[in-house]
């Protein structure tokens, strides 16, 4: 993963003129920092089965805490070198988060998750009234060039900011990986599985979420400042809701409690929101829709439908599956054009055309003032959704064949 983190920016390189692609090396390292915020948000989550509302609250301030030292380096009164103000915001998250967290483990599940949600909205609200730090509803703008560097790099360029943010999503991941075999690690696991045994042989769970909830913010801080550095500027966006909601949407897409899980989830879902709000008005919605389709169909996210097909990986069955999955694409094709069809032609009956664009969909141009677009459109939801139930019932008996008389994933 090292290693196509360090070459991916030249594979889009553009070596006819000597130019980097901005876009890709910006969608990278926003993969990067992204990688390191779902990661800390599963060491509540997944670790320790805390349900936070709040998280982007110790994102947010890591990044406001860097934007004040790199303006104060600028006015000569700050002299940490750039590649350590990561580690500064992880310190002011880990802050922050000791402060909130002696208040919200106190409780769990529920309230902890109601508690959490209170402290995302204070956040929001003093990010806009206090604009003395925060900047107010205009943020806080800075230049990652005033500080200076171990290495004599000046960070003018992106792909000099990718390769800091590759470095430092190394680390902490390296870190929290490290955390997870660790005895504080195995009690957030057993609190999370059964609070009342982990109480009754002598282990304090509140104590043990208390101290997951802090390291959580500290590596959630680090993912800000990268943030910072990256954008040079931070507004009361990155302590808001809908970040905390990210977070929580990459770490269950990937697989909650896996360690890759998150790291799959940040990767595709920076992907989705990069790539599909170039084509689309509407991307939000495609991944709305696909957060719901992973919690009603495959709760254990990617990697637990990775891990389940490993038994028949092993026993070599797999190719028995090949023609049944192939089966299931085409009423899976037509589904999505279906869907994409009636989501895009109505976005554009309700705003593009009231903003003189034209509606390209599929390689055409259908009007959609007429009833014939919208007959096809729905036809081909329909269809493809009879159709796809169909052949997932073909796919559930070949699945059952091919799982059985398999022994469990590590049996004998």
């Amino acid at each position: 993963m090292v290693v196509i983190g360090l070459v991916l920016p030249w594979l889009f390189r553009d070596y006819a003129h000597a130019r980097d692609n901005g876009f890709m090396i910006a969608m990278f390292s926003q993969m990067g920092m992204m990688i390191t915020f779902a990661l800390s948000y599963n060491m509540l989550m997944g670790e320790a089965g805390l349900l936070s509302f709040c998280h982007a609250v110790f994102f947010g301030f890591g990044g406001y805490c860097v934007a004040h030292f790199l303006n104060a380096a600028g006015d000569g009164g700050f002299f940490l070198p750039l590649e350590l103000l990561p580690l500064a915001a992880g310190l002011c998250g880990l802050g922050l988060a000791v402060v909130f967290g002696a208040m919200a483990t106190k409780q769990r599940t529920t309230a902890f998750a109601m508690i959490t949600f209170g402290i995302g909205e204070l956040a929001v609200t003093a990010a806009i009234m206090f604009k003395h730090f925060f900047g107010g509803e205009s943020g806080i703008t800075t230049d990652r060039t005033n500080a200076w560097s171990l290495f004599g790099v000046n960070y003018g360029h992106g792909l000099q900011v990718y390769y800091l943010i590759i470095v430092w999503t190394l680390l902490a991941a390296l870190g929290m990986y490290y955390l997870r075999g660790t005895p504080l690690g195995r009690m957030a696991n057993a609190c999370r599985d059964n609070y009342e045994r982990a109480q009754f042989v002598g282990y304090d769970p509140r104590m043990v979420r208390f101290i997951q909830f802090a390291l959580s913010g500290l590596f959630a801080g680090i993912a800000g400042g990268l943030y910072c550095i990256t954008y040079e500027i931070v507004t009361y966006d990155a302590v808001a809701a809908p970040l905390s909601g990210n977070a929580l949407l990459m770490a269950f897409i990937g697989g909650v409690g896996s360690f890759s899980g998150p790291v799959i989830g940040a990767i595709l879902i920076t992907a989705l929101q990069s790539g599909l709000s170039l084509m689309s008005s509407s991307w939000i919605v495609y991944v709305g829709v696909l957060f719901i389709a992973m919690v009603t169909f495959a709760p254990t996210g990617i990697t637990g439908i990775l891990r389940a097909h490993t038994p028949i990986v092993r026993s070599g069955r797999l190719r028995a599956l090949a023609l049944p999955y192939a089966r299931l694409l085409l009423p899976c094709l037509l589904v999505l054009a279906g869907f994409v069809g009636l989501v895009e032609m109505l976005s554009f009956a309700t705003i593009g055309a009231s903003e003189g664009k034209t509606l390209n969909l599929f390689g055409l141009t259908p009007d959609v003032y007429a009833v014939g677009p919208w007959l096809i459109a729905a036809a081909a939801l329909l269809v493809g959704i009879a159709w796809l139930r169909l052949e997932a019932r073909r796919f559930q008996a070949a699945w059952d064949a091919a799982m059985a008389g398999l022994a469990p994933v590590g049996g004998r």
